[in-house]
């Protein structure tokens, strides 16, 4: 699995505003470069929300990993948003989230889905993690934390490089 390939340049929000959920989300998948790929971006918000409307994927620890699943996409895909006021969420642990991840996935690529959002979820476990991803000022900063998480998440491996 490249989780490299899911998680790009263009990723990352670096300052999401809304603290409603709901509009949380939509505005991460509005604003990530990275869903410009996704055929049917308003499709992909309803499959989101919608999942998000049986249960809450705020797992705690100020982090949601929010997913959806959308055909025509021909790969995995990860954005982030960093919400430094919080995201009201109905989090597990009732605090509100600041590391929101939302996955994009075609329905044909399932194991290379659960494998990223298990290295998703397993990465951010680790409080000093999330303190530095929330730490850095921008952008370039959170992405690089972010990759430097996910690469350790996936085994310890290195990410490869996508391509």
């Amino acid at each position: 699995m490249d989780i490299d390939g899911c998680f790009e340049s263009g990723s990352v929000v670096p300052e999401i505003s809304s603290v409603d959920k709901y509009a949380a989300l939509r505005e991460l998948i509005r604003s990530a470069p990275v869903f410009r790929e996704v055929p049917n971006l308003g499709a992909f918000e309803d499959a989101v929300i919608a999942r998000e409307k049986v249960q809450s994927t705020g797992f705690g620890h100020g982090v949601a990993v929010a997913h959806g699943r959308i055909p025509g996409l021909a790969r995995v895909l990860i954005g982030f948003g960093l919400s430094r006021r919080g995201i009201l969420f109905e989090s597990a642990d009732g605090n509100p989230v600041h590391l929101l991840f939302v996955i994009a996935s075609p329905p044909h690529l399932s194991l290379d889905y659960l494998q990223v959002l298990s290295t998703v979820v397993r990465s951010m476990r680790e409080k000093p993690v999330r303190e530095s991803i929330l730490a850095c000022p921008g952008a370039r900063e959170i992405e690089k934390k972010i990759r430097e998480a996910l690469a350790i998440g996936l085994s310890g491996q290195p990410c490869r490089a996508a391509g």
